[in-house]
């Protein structure tokens, strides 16, 4: 599959409480597990991060990840057009607001996304780069890879845990916004002169970038 193609994914015309997306956020719930995207993303923090380094979570959604690392003393917020769950502490901000137009990364050392970063062109992505570049200094995330066999497989396979028809048409589309080789750090104009980072694919479909500041950051790949 070698074109990256961005469509719209038919849970962002949904209302945030309506039976299907409900639905919806069970089966992404269901599909984190089978790729281990939580499990990933909270190893490599407690790698290479600190828990009061200032850390942002981009499409939080329901918050399962960034309430469970809160619990082990992390400071984390949550930014997702949705509202704040409502387990969500009053210690942790929630930016119920649309990453393309949050102007507050410059709070933030760490930012991380899960499923997040295919859902944006190419533009959109250079222009929340250039955001993020203001202080960061650790970025990870966790995307769908683009292989058309993923594709087929979750075609075949989604029907078994009762994927409905919204997570069946978005996981496509999804998996074609994916990612391969280092195309998303250079989607976000990371300089390689200031950056270095380090992307890998797993054999359950996932595609994992860490990049990290060459002057802070002293991460084996």
């Amino acid at each position: 599959m070698p074109t990256r193609i961005v469509q719209p994914e038919l849970l962002d015309a949904l209302p945030h409480d309506h039976p299907e997306a409900r639905h919806n956020r069970r089966d992404l719930r269901l599909t984190n597990v089978f790729m281990g995207n939580h499990r990933w993303l909270a190893r490599i923090l407690r790698a290479h991060g600190r828990p009061s380094d200032p850390t942002l979570e981009l499409g939080a959604g329901t918050g399962e990840l960034a309430l469970r690392l809160q619990r082990q003393g992390w400071q984390i917020d949550g930014l997702d057009v949705c509202p704040a769950p409502d387990a969500w502490p009053a210690g942790a901000r929630w930016h119920r607001t649309d990453l393309r137009i949050f102007s507050g990364y410059g709070s933030y050392d760490v930012v991380y996304g899960n499923l997040i970063f295919h859902q944006f062109t190419a533009d959109e992505l250079r222009a929340l780069g250039a955001g993020l570049q203001a202080r960061t200094c650790l970025l990870l995330a966790s995307e769908p890879a683009r292989r058309r066999r993923s594709q087929w497989l979750y075609r075949l396979f989604s029907p078994l845990f009762g994927a409905n028809h919204i997570t069946r048409h978005d996981a496509h589309v999804s998996i074609a916004a994916g990612f391969l080789g280092d195309e998303l750090p250079r989607l976000l104009g990371l300089d390689a002169g200031s950056w270095a980072w380090h992307c890998t694919t797993t054999w359950r479909g996932a595609y994992r970038m860490i990049a990290w500041r060459r002057a802070t950051k002293g991460i084996p790949a």
